[in-house]
């Protein structure tokens, strides 16, 4: 990465902290080259110390980057795109968008302008760097999405995607980081039913959980050529299985993820 770049991130809360710090570490960026914003400028505080730029001035911001990080909520977005407007300059600058809803088409014609858009999901394992983050764009180079690319592998696992999944990806990949947390908590309650402690249950719970998912990622294996491994016939596994099956466990799962779907493909327009 060229020590003349600069990055802004915008809306500088978990996601976008988070992506700074992974920046950071990955030795690809200093932290001299990458401003956050926030209406509270103390709550950065400890990330000035480190030598990140700090300012509630989203404008000062964007005209000095290269890269401009949209990182707030759906709501605040046309705000923010009025008050940045003036400093964007279409032809040298790239804007990123980790705001759920908002399509590359909205942010250029709001702006009125025929900047480069690529939007990026990630999901809140960007904390630890380990997020699942698509990306996608309409009018982004080659040169762009891999930046792009680049960025968030720090933090995690990208992959590319068509920009009309992206509301799909947000369901899966942003929302479904609650679904499988719930899952956990279900698991260790029934942990606790048959006789754990509460903490040994939730750790064995998630454990338990974290080994499922390597198993599929490692291995590259489907769910059933794993879950036939350890079901045999009339065994506890499958009659806990088809318990599950008869009270509509994946049924809800999938009807949550579409639910999630429609209403995050909805939360922009909403605030219109």
């Amino acid at each position: 990465m060229s020590s003349q770049q600069h990055v802004a991130i915008l809306g500088s809360g978990n996601i976008g902290l988070s992506l700074a710090k992974g920046l950071v570490k990955s030795g690809l960026w200093q932290p001299q080259q990458i401003t956050l914003t926030r209406r509270n400028v103390d709550a950065m505080a400890e990330y000035a110390t480190q030598g990140y730029q700090t300012t509630t001035n989203n404008m000062k911001a964007a005209k000095r980057a290269d890269i401009v990080i949209l990182a707030v909520l759906p709501q605040q977005l046309n705000k923010l795109l009025d008050e940045i407007k003036p400093a964007i300059k279409s032809e040298k600058q790239l804007l990123v968008s980790v705001i759920s809803g908002v399509s590359c088409e909205d942010i250029r014609s709001y702006l009125e302008m025929n900047v480069q858009v690529v939007r990026a999901m990630p999901n809140t394992a960007i904390a630890i760097g380990d997020s699942m983050t698509c990306i996608a764009t309409d009018n982004g180079s080659v040169k762009n999405v891999n930046l792009v690319k680049s960025l968030f592998d720090t933090v995690g696992v990208s992959i590319q995607i068509n920009e009309e999944l992206m509301t799909s990806a947000t369901a899966l990949c942003a929302c479904g980081i609650a679904f499988f947390l719930r899952s956990v908590r279900a698991a260790s309650q029934g942990g606790t039913e048959i006789g754990f402690h509460a903490h040994d249950a939730l750790k064995m719970a998630a454990q338990t959980a974290k080994g499922a998912a390597n198993l599929l990622l490692q291995l590259s294996s489907h769910p059933e050529q794993e879950i036939d491994k350890v079901t045999s016939p009339k065994g506890c596994t499958i009659a806990g299985l088809n318990e599950m099956e008869h009270n509509g466990f994946s049924s809800a799962m999938i009807k949550g993820i579409k639910l999630s779907a429609e209403k995050a493909g909805d939360l922009y327009k909403a605030e219109d």
